[in-house]
């Protein structure tokens, strides 16, 4: 029988899970509450999801790809360092909770790995992507691999600062861009008023003036960092994924107005800036291609 790779994508929201055949068909796809604060749910959670996946397909020979934030440790066991969310994922190695070797990669690389292989940005050489949830992640594709730099740590687009007088984020970056447009500062932008970025979508929607301007100024301060990041790595493209994205043309036709005000151009040139085509699910895809290389042609990234 041939070997199927479980992807985990394990997010402050939401645990979105895929099971991929070696050809990187979706044979199975699973979302479930976080519970953010309690991690024995969570953990536990991901433990049970795995032989959920197992006995619907009735597999015995697969493999396990795990993405979260953070940044991962040399060997890809575990997230070595997450500060501010998910309390208990530092240093806390899968592969001994669930009894077999779980392969661990950054959330956003894994989601560029996913569109990389299978998704919108397939034979691209250089992407940058961002997801956008309940932080700001990203990722960054050069020459057609992913770079992680020093410490795994290159990517963190999320907090780059934008507003350098406001609060600052869990890295301690004041005026992120996490903080600008992320699902965690939802309420503090809302002055209360939002627990969520779809409750305020919704509002937005129905015509309501407060939540669009709390909406649009986000959306502008994200051109803002999106047309830094073109600046300074010049991307063939800029893949958006994660659930804020799933608001679509709502995102993507103010974006593009600010984008035109904000993006230097020379020449004309311009980036192009899309959708993610796996949506929320490009983690758990990219998680489980990141075991399948792990386990296939053992190459490290």
């Amino acid at each position: 029988m041939e070997q199927i790779a479980i992807g985990i994508d394990l997010g402050g929201t939401r645990i979105k899970v895929v099971a991929l055949d070696a050809n990187g068909k979706l044979l199975h796809e699973h979302y479930q509450p976080t519970n953010d604060g309690d991690d024995v749910v969570w953990k536990n959670g991901v433990s049970k999801v795995v032989q959920e996946v197992k006995s619907v397909l009735g597999i015995s020979n697969y493999i396990i790809g795990l993405s979260a934030p953070g940044l991962p440790n040399e060997d890809y066991t575990a997230i070595a360092f997450m500060p501010g969310r998910l309390q208990g994922l530092e240093n806390f190695v899968w592969g001994d909770f669930i009894k077999q070797p779980v392969y661990v990669v950054n959330d956003a690389v894994a989601a560029l790995m996913g569109e990389a292989k299978s998704g919108v940005a397939q034979n691209k050489k250089n992407v940058v992507m961002l997801t956008l949830g309940t932080g700001v992640g990203g990722a960054i594709l050069i020459e057609g691999k992913p770079y992680q730099g020093n410490f795994n740590k290159a990517g963190h687009i999320g907090h780059m600062v934008i507003r350098d007088e406001a609060d600052c984020d869990v890295t301690g970056m004041p005026g992120s861009l996490e903080e600008c447009i992320g699902n965690c500062s939802i309420k503090k932008r809302s002055k209360g008023k939002f627990d969520s970025t779809h409750a305020l979508l919704e509002a937005y929607r129905n015509g309501d003036g407060f939540a669009k301007e709390v909406w649009l100024k986000s959306v502008e301060q994200l051109a803002i960092g999106l047309a830094s990041v073109i600046n300074i790595l010049s991307p063939e493209m800029i893949v958006l994924g994660g659930g804020i994205v799933q608001a679509g043309n709502d995102l993507f036709d103010p974006l593009n107005i600010f984008i035109d005000k904000y993006e230097w151009r020379p020449g004309g040139t311009r980036t192009t800036i899309v959708k993610a085509d796996h949506a929320d699910l490009a983690g758990a895809i990219g998680a489980a291609c990141f075991a399948m290389d792990r386990t296939t042609i053992h190459h490290k990234f």
